[in-house]
């Protein structure tokens, strides 16, 4: 018997029983799903995180520096001549101070972000003003007691006219001088225009610390060990010790975290693999009652000269041809799904979430059905190739 002769069998043979066929190949169709899904998810999140973090800087090195036990202490102006004595690797810096707590804007008190920045952070980031000015030299000098807010501050609080009005941080009154041009295609709360932004030198005297955190630019980000290597060597040679500071490139923060991902969305995919493996066992749980069922069957075709091989090659294919089906039907159930995750993911989160099926995962889930349904076909395929055709003559 030909293989499009024992392809045609199995086919019949399958739509003979419908029902009892998809109950069979449910395990395969919804572990394919979940593992499109998963993967489809795991993908989408890495390129949501690569490009929120692209946003917020790749060429940029985050210095946290701890000058206590320290023989000496770092001041702002020691890390601006640091920058300045390397103009090859290194370009921009803005001292960073965070500030807890929530801003008082009127009778509301918001849970607004709030930095204690340089004049240089725009530039830093790629942040344009929309209204009124940026944080000025004069600022940081004076101590001014100005801020510039995001977007979702201007429009939520202040109905698009906040330059001029004045907010309250840590107690302290402070004029809105500026707006910064929308960055999210939805503005929200905790979004990345619910922000504001104030002279660093005032953030540290309202917070009563010394500035510890730096954020400085590379001249070229291709060239990031070198520029995070001269950077090192000069902090080290300040402190006298590489005990006092600490250097975290945004590539890294990217790469662990897409990291983290991979091995959660790994650990998922197995899981929902063992969906697969039961579905193996459904189908060749399944197989071996066709073989009882088909016994007379398989006499008749042995005394008419049937080999072992061909019987045996009938049920393999019935199997795989089983399984592939039900691997084709989960990859049409996960691309559905994925398609709804994306649809809840923009509306619950307001965020781009995209989950997308990626090719290598269709690929991999389809083969591993087919395998599947092989691996399971083949114990019942050789119990029906060894029966004894007079045994199965007189079976009844």
């Amino acid at each position: 018997m030909r293989f499009t002769e024992s392809l045609s069998l199995a086919l019949k043979n399958i739509v003979s029983c419908k029902v009892r066929t998809l109950l069979t190949m449910l395990g395969i169709i919804i572990g394919v799903a979940a593992v499109i899904v998963i993967v489809g998810l795991g993908s989408g999140l890495e390129h949501y995180i690569a490009d929120s973090f692209s946003s917020m800087g790749t060429n940029t090195l985050t210095v946290s520096v701890q000058s206590r036990g320290a023989t000496r202490t770092m001041e702002v102006e020691d890390m601006y001549e640091i920058v300045a004595g390397h103009p090859g690797e290194l370009e921009l810096c803005s001292p960073t101070v965070s500030m807890m707590g929530g801003v008082k804007i009127g009778s509301d008190t918001t849970s607004t972000s709030v930095s204690g920045v340089s004049e240089d952070y725009n530039r830093i980031y790629g942040y344009t003003v929309a209204q009124g000015r940026g944080l000025q030299y004069s600022d940081i000098a004076t101590r001014a007691k100005v801020c510039v807010v995001g977007a979702y501050v201007n429009q939520a609080y202040f109905g698009g006219n906040a330059v001029g009005q004045t907010l309250r941080v840590g107690g302290q009154a402070l004029t809105i001088v500026g707006v910064l041009s929308q960055r999210e295609d939805s503005m929200s709360e905790g979004g990345g225009d619910d922000c504001l932004y104030l002279p660093y030198s005032t953030a540290a005297r309202l917070g009563g610390s010394r500035v510890s955190s730096y954020v400085v630019t590379m001249v070229d980000e291709n060239r990031m060990a070198q520029s995070k290597a001269a950077l090192e060597r000069a902090l080290t040679e300040f402190f006298g010790s590489d005990d006092y500071y600490s250097i975290v490139t945004m590539s890294e923060l990217v790469d662990a975290m897409t990291g983290t991902i991979n091995i959660l969305v790994g650990v998922l995919a197995g899981i929902a693999a063992i969906s697969l493996v039961v579905g193996g066992i459904g189908i060749m749980n399944i197989m071996l009652v066709s073989v009882t069922e088909r016994t007379r069957e398989i006499g008749v075709r042995k005394s008419l000269g049937a080999k072992e091989r061909t019987i045996m090659e009938q049920f393999v294919i019935e199997a795989a041809v089983t399984s592939a089906l039900g691997g084709v039907i989960g990859i049409g159930l996960g691309c559905l799904l994925s398609a709804a995750a994306t649809v809840a993911a923009a509306r619950l989160l307001g965020e781009a979430l995209t989950v997308a099926p990626t090719l290598f995962a269709v690929l991999t889930a389809f083969g591993i059905s087919a395998g599947i349904g092989v691996l399971f076909g083949y114990l019942p395929a050789k119990k029906a190739a060894r029966l004894n055709p007079i045994d199965a003559l007189h079976y009844d």
